[in-house]
């Protein structure tokens, strides 16, 4: 009896991590868009403004000394231990792991490279924009502060912009930008700014940044992610030099059918990738020669292919049924009988 078998939760999860067919998907790549460029020069007018008011001591100065002494973690210890362990949501090294990890497998299903390619481009920009922002103004932190009031600017800090900051909102921001779908883009870009927003404050929290810190790095991160389509030309030239180089490595694994040598297990390969005519053929062929190999030399038995009206009769083994009543065979024929009347 046939039972029909049931996907249980595990076959499923099996079978959304098989791979798709190896094929170029239509992707939705971000252009460099007249909205993308206004957000880009505002994002950009608004860097420079922060830059602005730290070199020149302003009221943002102020407002980052009066949070330094009110001492949020000891005005909330209770969130200490959350926050210790949230900030670690923008150090570059886990989040880059684990967003590497995720586009790793997403390229590897999809048979592409954009994804991988997208994230390096991302963060070598984010290495050098925020790495030379941060030697060129040397700014000290609040723990390593020395003159109230004073701006802490070329004193040989590596703190403006914030580090964490700037990566939270590239590397989660990434995912939002690599997304397939509008839906899926705009579900992730509001997760993706209410991470790098958490991480900032909690940077702010923790006593480790100043607040303009916080917001130079909200503003580096932005205008990375908003000036990834320009570098798009040279993700996909990248991706075609790549799958062009994998095509190389691969074309004598394929001419030799996947395999070094031939082996008696590849037939049962070839006889799968074969048509169904042509696997069913061999097939024949294979017991043909079986059925003559197996059989004895003073009894021939009739090839498979030949027509009936050619092979030799073979008389059965055995009778199938019962003898006859009048004990005659079943080949003869009896004689006449005369009919009596009555």
């Amino acid at each position: 009896m046939r039972t029909d078998h049931t996907a249980t939760r595990l076959d499923r999860l099996f079978a959304r991590l098989d791979r798709e067919p190896e094929r170029q998907a239509h992707v939705d790549v971000p252009k460099m868009s007249r909205h993308r460029i206004v957000l880009l020069t505002v994002t950009l007018i608004l860097y420079l403004a922060i830059v602005w008011a730290v070199l020149t001591t302003s009221r943002l100065v102020r407002l980052d000394w009066q949070l330094m002494f009110f001492r949020p973690y000891q005005q909330w210890p209770q969130l200490h231990a959350f926050a210790d362990h949230y900030v670690v949501l923008g150090q570059r090294g886990p989040t880059a792991v684990l967003v590497a990890a995720w586009l790793g497998w997403r390229s590897w299903r999809q048979h592409v490279f954009r994804p991988l390619l997208a994230l390096a481009v991302s963060l070598l920009l984010l290495n050098i924009t925020v790495g030379a922002a941060k030697i060129g103004m040397g700014r000290l932190g609040p723990h390593y502060a020395t003159v109230i009031g004073s701006n802490e600017m070329g004193s040989g800090g590596e703190i403006f912009p914030s580090g964490h900051t700037a990566n939270a909102v590239v590397t989660w921001g990434i995912l939002a930008y690599l997304a397939s779908t509008p839906t899926a883009r705009r579900w992730l870009s509001a997760l993706s700014a209410a991470m790098a927003l958490g991480v900032g404050l909690t940077t702010v929290y923790l006593g480790t940044h100043w607040l303009s810190d916080v917001l130079l790095g909200w503003a580096a991160g932005l205008l990375i992610l908003l000036a990834l389509p320009w570098f798009e030309p040279l993700i996909a030239r990248a991706e075609a030099w790549l799958l062009d180089q994998r095509g190389q490595l691969r074309a004598p694994w394929r001419a030799q059918g996947g395999y070094g040598a031939p082996a008696p297990a590849g037939r049962a390969m070839v006889l799968r990738r074969r048509s169904p005519s042509a696997a069913e053929g061999l097939a024949r062929d294979t017991i043909s020669s079986a059925a003559h190999a197996s059989r004895t030399p003073d009894q021939p038995a009739p090839c498979l292919h030949s027509p009936r009206s050619e092979r030799t009769p073979v008389t059965p083994v055995g009778a199938h049924r019962p003898p006859r009543a009048d004990g005659m065979s079943r080949g003869t024929t009896s004689a006449a009988r005369p009919v009596t009347g009555g």
